[in-house]
């Protein structure tokens, strides 16, 4: 980055040709150090969990094994403290540079992989995930490490130039819908991928379209990442009507949810 907030023409570029961009620093050592505590504290107490909000993405999540891949959907519901995280503002200025100004922050996620068994993030285009048919807009994601992240601990990966193409067939990990994960199976070659280590603080920055993935973590401390997702502007599509791979998904994780919602988690959540 030209400056903590501001990409230069040429990453500019660069992001609209390959579908990614890496940069070296959005959030500084103090804060890095700060976030990290809060991620620690949030997995160890199961933050969420009772609301659906935290389950293995990669796992049934149906019984006693421990999570190899688990993720907090909007944690700063459970931590007030990250939405005052400074990078936050510098996230923005950045999405907003891509997407334009009417840019806002679209949703939030923790993800851990544990030391020594974390998994695979598995090949996927963000899009895929998408549940909410008759609109149509860009998202970006900015994927920030919260340590090193190496081949060792499962850095980014993507396929150059992957946003320019259509949504790929995805499916449930092994077919099973009990896993919340996608993974792609249409036409793509994972040997061409780039691999995006990291320094802690830095970013990786990709488009809603462009194919990525992550490896497992085969090293001896845990690897975090906090990912802030941003939408452009909304526009009406009438012929965009859902993916079918989200249509059979039926998660433990949204069993919870609305088991929760039943309970007055709503009224609660309202409250709050």
């Amino acid at each position: 980055m030209s400056a903590l907030d501001q990409l230069s023409h040429e990453e500019v570029a660069r992001f609209r040709q390959d579908g990614f961009l890496t940069v070296p620093c959005i959030a500084d050592p103090d804060e890095v150090e700060q976030l990290r505590g809060v991620f620690d504290r949030l997995f160890q107490t199961a933050a969420g969990w009772e609301k659906g909000a935290q389950f293995d993405l990669a796992g049934t999540d149906d019984d006693q094994r421990p999570a190899k891949l688990p993720q907090i959907l909007n944690p700063a519901q459970f931590a007030p403290e990250l939405g005052e995280a400074r990078f936050r503002a510098k996230a923005l200025s950045v999405a907003r540079q891509l997407l334009g100004a009417e840019t806002q922050l679209w949703f939030e996620h923790a993800i851990l992989k544990p030391a020594h068994y974390g998994a695979a993030t598995p090949w996927h285009q963000d899009e895929a995930h998408r549940d909410d048919p008759g609109t149509d807009y860009e998202q970006v994601s900015i994927w920030v490490p919260l340590q090193e992240a190496t081949l060792a601990n499962g850095c980014m990966r993507y396929i150059v130039g992957s946003h320019l193409g259509p949504i790929l067939e995805h499916r449930s990990p092994n077919n099973d819908p009990r896993i919340t994960a996608l993974e792609c199976i249409g036409p793509f070659d994972p040997a061409s991928a780039t691999p995006c280590p990291l320094p802690p603080g830095g970013a990786a920055i990709h488009h809603c379209r462009t194919l990525h993935g992550a490896g497992e973590n085969h090293s001896s401390m845990p690897r975090r990442a906090y990912i802030l997702a941003f939408r452009g502007p909304v526009r009406p599509n009438p012929e965009f009507r859902g993916y079918p791979w989200n249509l059979t998904k039926k998660t433990a994780a949204q069993e919870r949810k609305v088991a929760w919602e039943n309970r007055g988690g709503m009224l609660g959540r309202a409250s709050r």
